[in-house]
C-alpha cells in the first residue's frame, strides 16, 4: 500500500473520531514527519491521563535505578564497537509525530567505519525486514544478551519521562512498517502512545509474525482496560527475565 493511502486512512479515523476540528498536515518524508494540530482527545479518561502521570515518574525513578547498568553497558558496547554507544531510529509516534527512539547499540559491521560521538541518529524508515536466532548483525555476546534480556531497551525510560511515549502501548513502528503491515489500520494505533512494553511482546514477541503483531496492537488499543495494563505489567518483568522468545 502506498504511502499517500496510509496517509488518507489515518486523516479518515481521526475525523471521524473527533470532527473537522482536527486536522493533518503531511509532509514529503509521509508518516515518518507527520505534523498534527489538534483538540485534546475526549475519549481519553481520567484515569489513563493518571496513569500518564505516574509513568512519567515512575520512569524517572526507574531511570535514575538502572543509570549505572546503562552507562556501564553504553561503555562496554562503545569499546567492543567503537561506536557510538547509543542509536536514535527513526519511528512513527503518536499521533504522526516523528519520534527518534533510543536504544542501545546491539548490531554492528566490522567493516564499516563508525560514528564518532555518543549517539547515531538513523533516519533509515524501512526497519527490519524481520529478526531471527541467528542474525549475522549481533556479533557480540555481551550485545546479544541486552537485547535477550531488553537492556537495551531501558533508555526509552526517557521517553516515557518526556511524554512521547509509555510504559504500555504497541510499540513505535517504521513508516515502512506501518505502510505494508498496518494499512488501514495505521491510524488506530496511532491513537495511543506508543509503549515500551505492549500487547505482544508479552504474547510471544519475535516469535510472533506481523499479522499476529497487527492482530494483538489493535486488540490492546480497542479492548484497553485497567485489567488488561495491570496483566501486561505483571508479565512484563518475567519475560525480561527469562529472555524468552527474544533476539
Amino acid at each position: 500500500m502506498s504511502c499517500s493511502l496510509v496517509s488518507q486512512c489515518f486523516y479518515k479515523f481521526l475525523h471521524d473520531r473527533a470532527g473537522s476540528r482536527r486536522y493533518i498536515r503531511y509532509e514529503a518524508s509521509c508518516l515518518a514527519s507527520i505534523s498534527i494540530a489538534r483538540t485534546p482527545v475526549v475519549e481519553d479518561s481520567l484515569s489513563w491521563r493518571a496513569i500518564g502521570v505516574c509513568e512519567r515518574g515512575a520512569a524517572l525513578v526507574l531511570l535514575a535505578a538502572t543509570a549505572p547498568a546503562i552507562a556501564g553497558a553504553a561503555a562496554t558496547i562503545a569499546l567492543l564497537s567503537r561506536r557510538a554507544p547509543f542509536i536514535a531510529h527513526r519511528r512513527v509516534g503518536h499521533m504522526g509525530a516523528t519520534l527518534w527512539m533510543l536504544k542501545l547499540r546491539t548490531m554492528w559491521s566490522e567493516e564499516s567505519p563508525g560514528e564518532p560521538g555518543w549517539i547515531e541518529y538513523i533516519a533509515d524508515d524501512r526497519g527490519p525486514a524481520a529478526k531471527s536466532a541467528g542474525d549475522a548483525r549481533v556479533t557480540s555476546r555481551f550485545a546479544a544478551f541486552c537485547r535477550r534480556h531488553s537492556i537495551d531497551e531501558l533508555p526509552q525510560l526517557w521517553h516515557v519521562f518526556r511524554g512521547e511515549m509509555a510504559l504500555v502501548g504497541p510499540r513505535p513502528l517504521t513508516a515502512r512498517e506501518i505502510s505494508e503491515h498496518y494499512a488501514e489500520h495505521a491510524g488506530e494505533v496511532l491513537s495511543v502512545k506508543p509503549g515500551i512494553a505492549g500487547l505482544w511482546q508479552t504474547s510471544g514477541r519475535n516469535r510472533l509474525t506481523y499479522a499476529e503483531r497487527r492482530t494483538l496492537d489493535l486488540t490492546f488499543v480497542r479492548r484497553r482496560s485497567l485489567r488488561m495494563y495491570s496483566r501486561i505489567v505483571a508479565r512484563v518483568l518475567p519475560e525480561i527475565w527469562s529472555g524468552a522468545n527474544t533476539w
